[in-house]
């Protein structure tokens, strides 16, 4: 098709006045006219799913079959697909949440009424997806669209295993297929590696910088401070925008405080279900909000171009990662703001992030070992066999199942025969690598010549150039004050910020026969006699408190400081519980007598705090509970079956356990499981109500 006939369906896409953006004809025409394989390297909203969907249109046209997209993105492409409807373009996707329209996808495809088949790369991974559906468009795909192709490389900021199972489908495809790969954030390393794994690749980049935006630097190393900088310069900044948090829990405390302020923001990260995120991304699309303080699962794909702001509260770990989530804003206006705020907790984030982006060799060759003795196993069934973290044998399982080495069938994992042998060395290279973009970003902070063009030529994009309009380029240092009223209401509410403790449900699987030998009472079972993994509601915790994070801004610096210097928790933090309990929690029915945790190695430590609590909130302290004998401290226990396997037996309950309402104090919670044993245990011996309270929880920073 010519340039003039695509430039009327562009128009029919996007409007009358529409014209193509400097390299997006060439990229339609080398996919759809002359069948390449293309990476396009082009900076966020140049207009990637454009060119996808114009060549889609141009291909089927031309009775091609229709076009398989993977991407990550599937809940963030809702604008992009209602524009490819003006083109006529019919569109599927197949998501682990819409599996009942699944049978009507299939059909569609069948009937060759799906011209864009929309799935995320662990589809191909699924046995139902591949066994069912694939083959339904495997002999006919027109084009093959891999969206944020970066993903593929080891060496991109955003590398998913899930990435290596498309470079395997391609090799598959027939020669005259055209493949389109994309990607706002690839440097030249990422693009090497993806054109050494996809055979026949040509490379279309385009310059990166975005002459609209203005990039300032700010370090305030306390959370107070940047929350009293959000507080007082987000109502003043143009437009709306992002807020970027590393973790889950700080988007909760960033947007808790600015609507505290009276600012129109929303939470928005991977825990909000589907509907929710829908609703939220709506609100700020809608200009609704004034932004939504995001971690980074609103990261590509998001589509406002009129952002007027994005503002980091923490450093990201890579210069690359930076510049594709600032470069959301200044897209459609002329003035955007990018503003950097960095804190004192940006490293210990970030390193937790490295440490964990691969699993331990022990974890899975552990894995491989317990799959290997024969039979199928549920992820419950490994953790009973191994000391090690579920997040860990989940990674575990992922990377041993791309690799072909483990399968997963009936809720049932289990060893193949494809043999494994470990990556160390690579591994190694890109946890090296990981550190190094952590320097760059450090680095990035401090530097003083043009911010701009320190981003661009770490993407090694060849336009990079002093841009004149960063707070070092036009020499804008200087930083106005926060008022210091807002400073202060920003400290009152960090050591009032407290975390809800929600109570566990279930015990995990494979503790059930020994709970039952040491507590028969805490499980349950059907009417076959079959034990149940649901905690009885009647013994069950209610929801509780925790004062802080531990080690995070606000009480987190004063319960370290009582629990590994002084070895007494200071008063400050006695009148604080009590203002917890007394003034923002208020349990009903309320407490009517305190208890706490037993400890044999410390057992003053929270006994004191436990006896001064009780006598500032004016009830009896009663020390019913006691350890029975030593055990390892729960945070060497790195999931839910060895710590509570840790825990049975370790407790006992006295005999004059008063009948109401209880508050039972720890000093720092990790798993929970301490307290949900002895809730159990209290109100089997005749106790209220438990309401569970410690001093911090400890988590790990991923929030």
């Amino acid at each position: 098709m010519t340039r003039d006939a695509t430039l009327q369906l562009l128009r029919q896409m996007l409007g009358p006045t529409a014209q193509f953006r400097h390299g997006q004809w060439e990229a339609v025409d080398r996919i759809a006219n002359e069948r390449q394989r293309l990476l396009v390297v082009q900076r966020t909203g140049w207009g990637k799913s454009v060119v996808y969907f114009l060549a889609t249109k141009i291909l089927r046209d031309g009775g091609a079959g229709p076009t398989l997209l993977i991407s990550p993105l599937l809940s963030l492409m809702r604008n992009q697909i209602l524009a490819a409807e003006r083109l006529g373009i019919r569109a599927a996707t197949i998501h682990s949440d819409n599996f009942e329209e699944w049978p009507q996808v299939e059909a569609a495809l069948r009937e060759n009424r799906c011209d864009v088949l929309l799935v995320a790369p662990e589809r191909l991974g699924n046995a139902e997806f591949m066994q069912k559906l694939l083959p339904l468009i495997q002999g006919s795909i027109g084009l093959f669209v891999v969206d944020e192709a970066h993903c593929i490389s080891d060496w991109g900021h955003d590398f998913r295993p899930d990435y290596r199972r498309i470079v395997r489908v391609l090799r598959y495809l027939p020669p005259r297929v055209p493949v389109l790969c994309t990607t706002a954030t690839a440097n030249d390393r990422v693009v090497r590696d993806v054109e050494s794994q996809i055979a026949d690749l040509h490379t279309l980049r385009g310059p990166l910088v975005r002459r609209s935006l203005r990039l300032f630097n700010i370090r305030l190393d306390d959370q107070a401070e940047r929350l009293a900088w959000l507080a007082h310069f987000v109502p003043q900044l143009p437009g709306n925008g992002i807020i970027y948090c590393l973790t889950i829990q700080d988007t909760r405390r960033v947007a808790d405080w600015l609507q505290q302020k009276g600012i129109a923001v929303r939470p928005y990260h991977a825990d909000l279900d589907g509907d929710l995120r829908v609703e939220t991304e709506q609100l700020l699309l809608d200009n609704k909000l004034k932004a939504l303080v995001a971690t980074v699962a609103l990261g590509m794909g998001f589509d406002k171009p009129d952002l007027g702001f994005v503002v980091h509260f923490q450093r990201p770990g890579s210069a690359v990662a930076y510049y594709q989530q600032v470069g959301r804003a200044g897209r459609a206006v002329d003035n955007a703001f990018g503003i950097l705020l960095s804190g004192r907790e940006d490293d210990e984030i970030t390193d937790y992030f490295i440490r964990t982006a691969f699993p331990p060799l022990e974890v899975v060759q552990g894995v491989l070992r317990v799959l290997e003795r024969g039979g199928g196993m549920t992820i419950s069934g490994i953790c009973a066999e191994l000391n090690h973290g579920r997040g860990a044998i989940e990674k575990a399982l992922k990377l041993l199942e791309v690799d072909g080495a483990v399968q997963y069938e009936k809720g049932c994992w289990s060893r193949t025969p494809v043999p494994w042998s470990p990556e160390v060395e690579q591994w190694e290279r890109v946890t090296k690598h990981r550190r190094e973009e952590l320097g760059q970003m450090q680095r990035y902070v401090a530097h003083r010549g043009c911010l701009m063009e320190f981003l661009s030529r770490t993407l090694d994009d060849p336009a990079a150039a002093p841009c004149g309009k960063c707070m070092n380029c036009s020499h804008h240092e200087h930083r106005r004050a926060v008022p210091r009223q807002v400073a202060l209401e920003a400290v009152d509410f960090l050591r009032g910020d407290a975390v809800v403790l929600e109570p566990r449900e279930r015990w995990p699987k494979p503790v059930l026969a020994d709970l039952h030998k040491v507590l028969p009472q805490a499980v349950e079972t059907e009417r076959e006699g079959r034990p149940k993994t649901t905690i009885p509601a009647s013994l069950r915790a209610q929801p509780g408190r925790v004062l802080c994070i531990y080690g995070d801004a606000g009480w987190g610096p004063l319960v370290a400081r009582g629990k590994y210097e002084t070895g007494a928790f200071a008063d400050e933090l006695v009148e604080a519980a009590a203002r917890l309990v007394r003034d923002k929690w208020k349990p009903d029915p309320a407490p009517e007598w305190i208890c706490c945790v037993p400890s044999l190695n410390r057992p003053e430590l929270t006994q004191s705090f436990s006896r001064r609590l009780a006598a500032k909130l004016a009830l009896p302290f009663a020390p019913v509970l006691r350890k029975t004998r030593p055990t390892p401290p729960q945070k060497e226990m790195q999931n839910s079956v060895h710590q509570v396997r840790n825990l049975l037996g370790a407790f006992a309950v006295g005999d004059a356990v008063p009948r109401g309402p209880v508050l039972l104090v720890d000093d720092v919670v990790d798993s929970g499981w301490t307290l949900t044993l002895l809730a159990v245990m209290l109100q089997r011996h005749g106790s209220g109500p438990v309401y569970p309270f410690a001093l911090a929880k400890a988590s790990p920073r991923g929030g």
